[in-house]
């Protein structure tokens, strides 16, 4: 046994000892690693170092996330440092005073000087702030930036610390400040919200707030980017991209009246000249360029295939540089129209487990939190396979030789032959469809008698009520079915052997409220989408997760730290007992307890981050480690689980 494990399980021991359970046999536990690796970008920003060299800078994903630095001439990696708790940063900005900030996804702000390898990491910006989105240069050495979930702008700068500009929320019942612009000339503020989008002008001295979007968009999800770019004869504009529905509304800041909308524009990140008279933006993968007094169908093609661009910068000589999301650096020269890339090597981060699944080959399945991908571990041999091209994975569920894939976002649904090659490209997986409105299936029950696979899903960013979806594998048919109960979403599915049963949560989209009180448990006729009964089995529980076939024949499951036992002949609840405290509500739940039926004769499951073991006969839980989450049964017995990216495994 290595050092590293010998640590790790010396460190188990302990805390169990602390913790006063009885202690387990640590070496019943194995550590196989990270499964999951990408070298997915995020924030990125163009600096100068105090000698006035050229870098740019970029956020690689990971646990932790990492700050590269590049050398333009050279293209060469100058700098690399973890952002201690953060799993990545949606966006940089360089103060005047030459600072580099990084917005961390833990709530707290780093700093770095361009040229010099440290990263400071600033704290928390605001108590309560979970996760910062974006930020933007002020005047004097200053910083703004967005948070969630309290809706909130602050500032920053070395001398004052951290304040909070508009004084509380900007809009009262909303979660994300997700974008944020400064215009220099007037020392306004201007912050794009959602799950419901607005667009707030705020003067960051007076935390004075004022509406600006026009009514038709505030069905809209996001105000997504924002982005200032300078125009003739004063005529200066702010570009916001729209969501759902990628439209960029143009607002004259000078005028203020918004002149036209744009639909496929990236906004990750926009450039306008210095004269006004030319915006550079990708679309489609295509680098365009148009004069922004004039209407976008002017807009002139420069480059194909070049990506969406995450950030740009237009230098003295009148050269457009753009760093894209695939980490190609791009040079374009107006004056020849050349077209000049160079790959950044970007180092691999290992990134989160997001899902598991035991295949029938044997192998166990993981999905990548965010940046995507799937992966594969062979516990006989203990081989590792990394398989690119899905985004994030909710969950999985197999039938024979296909494996179906719930896919974050926009809900989508994808099947793998296994009996064929992993080609994306080429249709395996192939794409089944998607439903709008709905965004994750986490939910998911195979059902070989019927040919037949059962999702439950939860909806889009401001919206309650998850559908539920049926794949017909003879017909090859996808269909969708509204919610079954009213502004609920659905957390887990089992079946019964003549219907599906399922356990709903209270919540729903990110960014939108609960409107119930508590969980209902609910039949549901896959045959023809009907409600076939529902009932409450948890009063005052907020999701039902984790349901199975007991030993005795019932289903049992999990409600917020309650264990209940249904007879889904009698269609009533036998029998509830609290097992465990469960946390306070917070913003939302989605999945929490997954529990297996052991040939042991044991439940073991794993929630609120705790691997357990149930006695079914005396109902006696056992504790076996902390740090736990998700759980599937290798076919050798073994029980897999995971810690952040690596994948550990137990042996009952």
């Amino acid at each position: 046994m290595n050092l590293f494990k010998s640590l790790v399980l010396w460190v188990l021991l302990t805390s169990f000892s602390t913790l006063g359970f009885a202690q387990v046999d640590t070496t019943r536990f194995t550590n196989h690693g990270p499964q999951l690796f990408a070298s997915m970008i995020q924030g990125s920003v163009f600096a100068k170092d105090k000698n006035g060299n050229d870098l740019v800078y970029t956020v690689v994903r990971g646990e932790p996330a990492h700050l590269l630095g590049y050398d333009v001439k050279t293209k060469e990696l100058i700098m690399d440092q973890a952002l201690p708790k953060a799993d990545g940063a949606w966006d940089l900005a360089q103060s005047s005073d030459g600072t580099l900030y990084a917005p961390g996804a833990n709530g707290s702000l780093f700093s770095h000087i361009p040229g010099t390898k440290e990263v400071t990491d600033l704290g928390v910006v605001l108590e309560g702030e979970t996760y910062l989105w974006s930020l933007t240069p002020g005047e004097n050495g200053e910083v703004f930036g967005t948070t969630y979930p309290g809706c909130r702008v602050f500032r920053y700068h070395p001398e004052d610390g951290f304040s909070d500009v508009g004084k509380g929320a900007l809009v009262e019942n909303e979660n994300y400040v997700r974008s944020l612009a400064f215009y220099p000339k007037t020392g306004i503020l201007y912050a794009g919200v959602g799950s419901k989008a607005h667009l707030i002008e705020i003067n960051p001295k007076t935390g004075e707030k004022k509406e600006l979007l026009p009514e038709k968009f505030k069905d809209f999800e996001f105000v997504y980017g924002l982005e200032i770019v300078p125009g003739v004869d004063g005529n200066d504009r702010l570009f916001a991209l729209i969501t759902n529905g990628s439209i960029t509304l143009v607002y004259n800041l000078k005028t203020r009246e918004f002149e036209q909308e744009i639909e496929g524009m990236d906004m990750r990140a926009i450039a306008g000249e210095s004269a006004g008279k030319a915006v550079y933006f990708t679309s489609k993968s295509e680098l365009k360029r148009f004069d922004p007094a004039k209407n976008v169908s002017t807009a002139e093609v420069l480059g194909q295939e070049v990506g969406t661009a995450n950030t740009f910068k237009i230098t003295e000589d009148g050269k457009v540089m753009f760093l894209t999301s695939g980490a190609n650096l791009f040079t374009f020269n107006p004056a020849d129209n050349s077209l000049e890339k160079t790959k950044l090597q970007i180092p691999g981060q290992p990134i989160p487990i997001h899902s598991l699944l035991t295949a029938p080959d044997g192998k166990i399945w993981s999905g990548g939190y965010l940046a995507g991908g799937n992966a594969t571990f062979d516990p006989k041999t203990g081989t590792h396979t990394f398989l690119p091209g899905l985004d994030q994975t909710e969950a999985m569920t197999v039938q024979g030789d296909q494996l179906f894939f719930g896919i974050y976002p926009k809900g989508k649904f994808y099947v793998y032959d296994m009996k064929s090659e992993w080609k994306p490209k080429e249709g395996n997986p192939k794409f089944l469809g998607q439903k709008e409105g709905q965004s994750r299936a986490f939910a998911q029950v195979s059902i070989p008698d019927r040919k037949q696979v059962v999702f439950g899903m939860i909806p889009e960013y401001g919206k309650l009520g998850g559908a539920m979806a049926t794949y017909d594998l003879a017909k090859e048919e996808l269909k969708f079915f509204d919610s079954p109960i009213a502004k609920q979403s659905i957390s887990s599915v089992a079946y019964t052997g003549s219907y599906v049963l399922g356990g709903t949560t209270i919540s729903g989209g990110l960014g939108k409220a609960p409107e119930t009180k508590e969980a209902i448990l609910f039949g549901w006729d896959p045959a023809t989408g009907e409600k076939l009964f529902d009932t409450v089995p948890v009063p005052g529980a907020s999701a039902l997760t984790g349901i199975i076939k007991g030993p005795d024949g019932n289903f049992w499951g999990m409600g917020d730290g309650t264990l209940f036992i249904f007879d889904s002949a009698k269609r009533k609840v036998v029998s509830t007992k609290k097992l465990y405290d469960f946390p306070p509500f917070k913003s939302h739940i989605w999945r929490s307890a997954f529990l297996v039926l052991h040939p042991d004769g044991n439940i073991y499951g794993t929630d609120w981050e705790k691997l357990f073991k149930l006695d079914p006969k005396t109902l006696e839980i056992t504790q076996l480690t902390k740090d736990a989450a998700l759980l599937v049964m290798g076919q050798d017995g073994r029980l897999f689980f995971k810690r952040g990216t690596e994948l550990w495994s137990y042996r009952p």
